[in-house]
């Protein structure tokens, strides 16, 4: 029995599909390391023995990220437009 639907119709794998989908989680996963690796070495002083953030800290990490994406987002537009030149 099958909990995905119609347990009787096989699906296909297209190995394509699933590079793509590898190469996607690659980049997702790098986007994330760099967020991570820039906004903790900007807003995370050092260890204070409290284990955690200091609100300051959390509303630095906040901003960066929220500025992280935003840059990002300008950049891809921009190489958009200039690609369609």
């Amino acid at each position: 029995m099958s909990y995905f639907g119609n347990g009787a119709q096989q699906q296909t794998i297209n190995p394509q599909n699933i590079a793509l989908a590898e190469q996607e989680l690659e980049m997702v996963t790098d986007l994330f390391n760099r967020i991570v690796d820039s906004c903790h070495s900007k807003c995370v002083k050092l260890d204070t023995g409290s284990g955690e953030l200091s609100q300051q800290d959390q509303t630095c990490i906040d901003n960066c990220v929220a500025k992280f994406f935003e840059t990002n987002s300008k950049v891809g537009e921009k190489m958009q437009k200039m690609s369609q030149q």
